[in-house]
């Protein structure tokens, strides 16, 4: 059994077939890719896998209990981690008060601003966010602006931020996307080193087949809301449903 189970699910938008009997089990410690062409329903799979959605029939486990209903802050507290497609900071904010929001998170189950400006009993925090920010090669950032970095930066942060609050599960929803390669090429090397360092499972929605198969152990495709195939990367690169799903050749 997996860290994270999907268990036949199922999610219509009206006449449409958005998941149809989808089964996925990621196992512990592992970097999971889901791929798929336009339309064949990862980010509503991902929106489910956060509890966002709640699917019409099916189960979502993680580590044995649901994560359907939950409130974010709870699924959070749960170890789920989750990277936007699009970077999701405090632009107005430095990068070490960024970096200090999830940590008091993650310790108070809440956050208030003011305890950005306190200083009694917070030096732990403190101490927390800036070995983070030293270990991301960021500490010469962190009285910077979050605005004012480059995109593949704030992802960098970003990354940080969810793993200020140890997750055991970092779900990543196209995070190269709009990156130029050498950026890209930096947030794969980052990855990699988060998996060698920390014991952390790792799923990962992609576009970017040099992001997929510089990082995944197991690739999940999906190809009109159902899963068509799982398999390691090197079986997947010439499988022929793969290219038929993605190039419309016969198999």
């Amino acid at each position: 059994m997996g860290i994270l189970e999907v268990k036949n699910v199922n999610k219509r938008f009206g006449g449409l077939q958005a998941l149809g009997d989808v089964n996925l089990s990621v196992a512990e410690n592992t970097v999971h890719a889901i791929i798929g062409p336009n339309g064949a329903g990862k980010s509503t799979l991902l929106n489910c896998l956060i509890g966002k959605l709640i699917p019409d029939t099916g189960s979502v486990l993680f580590d044995g209990e649901s994560v359907l209903g939950r409130k974010p802050f709870e699924i959070c507290q749960m170890g789920i981690s989750r990277v936007f497609q699009t970077p999701e900071i405090f632009g107005e904010l430095s990068v070490l008060e960024n970096m200090m929001i999830p940590i008091f998170a993650k310790r108070d189950g809440a956050f208030r601003m003011q305890a950005l400006s306190s200083t009694a009993g917070e030096r732990d925090v403190l101490e927390q966010a800036e070995h983070m920010l030293e270990s991301l090669n960021m500490a010469d950032k962190r009285h910077m602006h979050s605005a004012a970095m480059s995109r593949g930066d704030k992802r960098r942060l970003e990354i940080g931020m969810c793993l200020s609050q140890n997750p055991r599960l970092l779900l990543l929803d196209e995070p190269t996307a709009g990156m130029a390669r050498a950026d890209t090429n930096n947030t794969i090397d980052l990855l990699k080193q988060i998996k060698d360092e920390r014991d952390i499972t790792i799923a990962i929605i992609e576009h970017d087949m040099h992001v997929v198969f510089s990082l995944a152990e197991r690739i999940t495709v999906l190809a009109q809301g159902s899963p068509l195939v799982e398999d390691t990367p090197e079986k997947i690169k010439g499988h022929p449903k793969v290219r038929e799903a993605y190039l419309g050749e016969t198999a």
